[in-house]
C-alpha cells in the first residue's frame, strides 16, 4: 500500500478544500465540529442540518447556526447557488434515506459537494463477506448489522462509477486507511474516501451565465 503524510485527518482535508470566507452547509452536521473549525480557521459562513437534538443544543452551544429538520427535506427551500459548499461527512451514508435526489438538490444549491464516506469494498470486508459469509466489520464500518447507522452500504468504485455516469465531475478525492493517506487502488486498500464535487451543467452555465438546473431530482 503506498501512503503519504501520516496524521492528515479527513476533517484536516476538508478544512483545507474548503476556500476561506465561503459559505457552507453541512448536511447532518452532528455536534457541529467541523463547522466550528471551518467558522474558526477558514471564516466560513456556517449553516447546518441536523435531527439530533442533543446535537442541535450542542451546536447552538458553539454559537452556530443550525435547522433541526430531515436532511432530506431541508434543501428544497433553498435556491440554486444559495452556498459555495455543501458537505456530507459521512451522513450521505448514515442519514439520507434517498441518497440520489438529496445528492442532486446538494449540487443544485451549492457549487461545490464534499462527500465522505466509510469504503465497504475495503479488503477486510471482502474477506469476512467470502470467508466467514458474515456482514463485515471493520475500522471504519464498526458495528454489528442489528445497530449499525449506516442505511447505505457503498464503496469507492460505486461512487466513482455513479459520479462518471451523473455528469458529475470529481475535482478532488482523498483516501485514508488506518490513520495514512492510501493512493495505491484505493476501492481496495482504503477505508474511508472523500470527493470534492461539482455538477458539470451547473458549472458550465455559471461560466456562460446561463441557468443551471433542469430535473435535478430525476
Amino acid at each position: 500500500m503506498a501512503v503519504r503524510k501520516e496524521g492528515r485527518s479527513a476533517q484536516d482535508i476538508i478544512v483545507d478544500w474548503v476556500e476561506p470566507g465561503s459559505s457552507v452547509l453541512e448536511l447532518g452536521c452532528g455536534s457541529g465540529d467541523l463547522l466550528a473549525r471551518l467558522a474558526s480557521e477558514r471564516g466560513v459562513r456556517a449553516h447546518g442540518i441536523e435531527l439530533d437534538d442533543a446535537s442541535v443544543f450542542s451546536c447552538i452551544e458553539k454559537g452556530l447556526n443550525v435547522l433541526h429538520e430531515e436532511v432530506d427535506d431541508a434543501l428544497r427551500d433553498y435556491g440554486s447557488g444559495a452556498f459555495d459548499y455543501t458537505i456530507f461527512d459521512g451522513s450521505l451514508q448514515r442519514v439520507v434515506r434517498r441518497p440520489h435526489a438529496v445528492l442532486r438538490e446538494a449540487l443544485r444549491v451549492s457549487e461545490k459537494t464534499i462527500v465522505g464516506f466509510s469504503n465497504f469494498a475495503h479488503y477486510r470486508a471482502r474477506a469476512q463477506i467470502l470467508l466467514r459469509g458474515r456482514t463485515p466489520v471493520t475500522p471504519s464500518l464498526p458495528y454489528a448489522w442489528h445497530d449499525t447507522p449506516n442505511l447505505h452500504f457503498l464503496s469507492i468504485g460505486d461512487f466513482v462509477d455513479y459520479c462518471e455516469s451523473g455528469g458529475i465531475t470529481i475535482e478532488k478525492s482523498w483516501f485514508s486507511g488506518a490513520g495514512r493517506e492510501v493512493r495505491l487502488r484505493p476501492n481496495l486498500t482504503a477505508l474511508s474516501g472523500y470527493f470534492l464535487i461539482a455538477d458539470l451543467q451547473d458549472a458550465a452555465a455559471r461560466l456562460t451565465g446561463g441557468t443551471p438546473g433542469g430535473n435535478l431530482s430525476s
